[in-house]
This record gives structure tokens, C-alpha cells and sequence, in this order.
């Protein structure tokens, strides 16, 4: 994948899609929540863009990003699911209504399996770890967004191996950015985060992003301050 000098590689190498047929997600209930951006703001930062969970295919439910103080944060209260592999450990936080983010590339993670999370607690640094693979470059967080299935779908459906009921240890890192992501990824596209909205673009890697109260649009790959 060619990469820009600053941008961010994203995760994804070319993988062939598990042929595993699993069920489809309940849509979240409700409106969209109030989520903040998943770091402090006061602060420049960098975003390489909205982009598939692997970087070339299937849903646009990521964003990479880089705050200047490397601090991720919790957008919005919920619990932490670590997820883990043999190179370590990556985050997931399941919030109400079915959502859950992930937080991918941490270094120093800063939560325990089970721990609940407010707003803005912080959930460790932005880095280039790959626990369960995948490649990276410059220091950042890969923020994802999935909508899980209702505890009934999850119970009825033995296909799904425990994927939709949120147990993604061991799987790797091309499992989750295909067989995960085109499952249960949320498209990113139109919503908003920290009175931030963020739009996807043609491309893999693009989009931008507009402050909601200014309507100031940032073209990504780009730097905005929040």
C-alpha cells in the first residue's frame, strides 16, 4: 500500500475473506449516542483519514488518529473488553445500545479486562503496536466503530464461533479486519464525534472532517485542532 510521508499505513494488508457465513447484527437501538473524540481536547491533531477496517475493502468504519499529548481516550462510558493475542493485548469498549469501539496500535494500555470507563478516562498512549499483526507506521490510534448483535441473536446463532458475543481473543488481525468487520462494522460516514462530523470519502484514506458549530471543513489526510 503506498503510504504518504505522514500518514499513517492503517492496518490492512490484502486478505482473502474467511468464508464463514455469519448472522447479521441487530441494529443498534436508538439515535446514534453523544460520543466524544477519543482524545483530549485543547490540542493539534493528525487524522490519516476514514478507511475500511483492513484499508482496501468492505465497510469504512475506521479512523486513524494521532492527538499531539498521545493520550487515547474513552469517547463515551462503557466497559473494557481487552482483547488478546500472542504479540499482546489490544482494546475494546462496549458501550450502551449494542456499540462497541475498538482502540488498536496502544502502547501502555492503561485499563483492565471488565473495567467500566467514563468519558475521557484515558485508555493508553498512540503507538505502532500489532499484537494480532497487521503493520503500522508513525504513532497512532486506529479507532473503530461495530455494532454487536442483541444478546438473543447471539444465542441463536452457533455459526458465529463467539465473535458477536464479543470474544475476539486470538483471532488475528486479518480475522478481525474481514470476517469481524463485515459482519458487525458501523460505518463511520456522516456521524459525529466530539461536535466533530466526519465524512468518508471515495477513497480509502480520505474524507473529512467538519466542526459541527463553525462548519470549518478539514480535507483528511490532515491536521485539525479540536
Amino acid at each position: 500500500m503506498t503510504k504518504l510521508p505522514v500518514r499513517f499505513a492503517g492496518l490492512g494488508v490484502a486478505a482473502v475473506l474467511v468464508s464463514v457465513v455469519l448472522s447479521v447484527p441487530a441494529a443498534a437501538e436508538g439515535a446514534f449516542p453523544t460520543f466524544g473524540l477519543p482524545f483530549g481536547t485543547g490540542q493539534s491533531v493528525y487524522s490519516a483519514g476514514i478507511h475500511s477496517d483492513n484499508g482496501t475493502s468492505g465497510v469504512k468504519n475506521a479512523i486513524d488518529f494521532s492527538p499531539g499529548d498521545r493520550t487515547v481516550r474513552a469517547p463515551l462510558a462503557g466497559t473494557v473488553r481487552i482483547q488478546h493475542c500472542d504479540g499482546g493485548d489490544w482494546v475494546t469498549v462496549d458501550h450502551d445500545g449494542g456499540r462497541r469501539t475498538g482502540y488498536y496500535h496502544l502502547e501502555g494500555i492503561s485499563v483492565t479486562d471488565g473495567e467500566r470507563v467514563a468519558p475521557g478516562d484515558a485508555l493508553g498512549r498512540t503507538g505502532n503496536a500489532l499484537p494480532c499483526g497487521g503493520s503500522s507506521t508513525g504513532a497512532h490510534v486506529h479507532f473503530t466503530l461495530w455494532t454487536l448483535p442483541t444478546a438473543a441473536a447471539r444465542s441463536g446463532d452457533s455459526r458465529d464461533f463467539g465473535v458477536g458475543a464479543g470474544n475476539w481473543n486470538g483471532l488475528s488481525y486479518d480475522e478481525v479486519s474481514t470476517k469481524v468487520a463485515e459482519a458487525y462494522g458501523e460505518p463511520v460516514d456522516g456521524k459525529t464525534f466530539g461536535g466533530w462530523q466526519f465524512t468518508a470519502g471515495t477513497d480509502q484514506y480520505s474524507g473529512t472532517a467538519t466542526e459541527v458549530s463553525s462548519r470549518v471543513t478539514t480535507p483528511l489526510p490532515g491536521r485539525f485542532r479540536v
